[in-house]
């Protein structure tokens, strides 16, 4: 849930845009360099800011009597990294403020550092240490996007009992009580949206598969990619059947000819050889 126009005291409104704030001007320069050294990577940007839009924007019904809906910020998170969904996150609810009434203007920091940074994060953090840990990239796809939404909720129920906390047992008694209002359709809901990021991303690794590779979705992080190059272990060195069997090469390697000089069969090392 947004948290709705002027329903935090302005203290609390202005201590959390000051908080989330620093995230998102860290998130502007990691953009810019995105697009500036990417641009072929706009349009999967766009499409992920489309993606948190059209979920975050869906109002469902609570049977506690309040409404609850998807993030969708686990997907350009696991794309683009925690920074640029914090742009991409305070982009949208700035525009479900102005033009939808989701949300609100003196709100918006809080909702920022719910949704667009924390999600973000958590999901993030929970997808990387699962990819590092070998899980398969759907499965590690589902609980990043399933944390993202999750915690985006745990932390608007910490806003919420901060700002109005229960008058016998104070700040825990209200947490407890937000966040029992939120678990009901939360969980569901968060389970929902990581089988639909996991769809989503197995459409991208089909039609995006190159873009993807690019950022190191499908090779597991960046640094990996790199870490296997220079260590040989990538998938450029897979596919080596034209440089000959394990004992051609070390027959050229003993004669130094390798695939460089052009010679990978048995009958041109002996060649050499002699």
């Amino acid at each position: 849930m947004h948290i709705a126009e002027g329903y935090l005291p302005p203290v609390h409104a202005a201590a959390w845009s000051v908080a989330a704030a620093p995230f998102v001007v860290h998130g502007v320069r990691a953009l810019t360099r995105e697009v500036r050294s990417n641009p072929e990577s706009t349009l999967l940007l766009g499409a992920s800011g489309a993606f948190t839009f059209v979920l975050s924007a869906l109002k469902l019904p609570s049977v506690t009597g309040s409404c609850s809906h998807p993030t969708g910020t686990g997907l350009g998170a696991i794309l683009f990294r925690p920074p640029i969904m914090a742009v991409l996150g305070t982009i949208t609810l700035l525009f479900q403020a102005l033009l939808l009434a989701h949300g609100g203007l003196t709100t918006l920091g809080a909702n920022v550092f719910s949704m667009a940074i924390v999600g973000p994060w958590a999901g993030f953090g929970v997808y990387r240490l699962l990819r590092r840990s070998g899980v398969p990239l759907m499965v590690s796809v589902f609980f990043g996007a399933f944390v993202a939404d999750l915690s985006t909720y745990c932390v608007t129920s910490v806003q919420l009992a901060l700002a109005f906390p229960d008058p016998s047992s104070g700040f825990a008694g209200a947490l407890a009580k937000f966040g029992g209002i939120f678990a009901v359709t939360q969980l569901p809901l968060a389970v929902s949206e990581g089988l639909l990021t996991v769809l989503v991303m197995r459409l991208l690794t089909q039609s995006s598969k190159g873009e993807l590779t690019r950022l190191g979705v499908l090779l597991g992080t960046k640094a990996t990619t790199e870490a296997e190059k220079k260590a040989g272990t990538g998938p450029e060195t897979e596919a080596a059947p034209e440089t000959g069997t394990g004992s051609e090469t070390e027959a050229a390697a003993e004669t130094g000819t390798g695939p460089e000089t052009g010679t990978g069969t048995g009958t041109k090392t002996e060649a050499v050889g002699r």
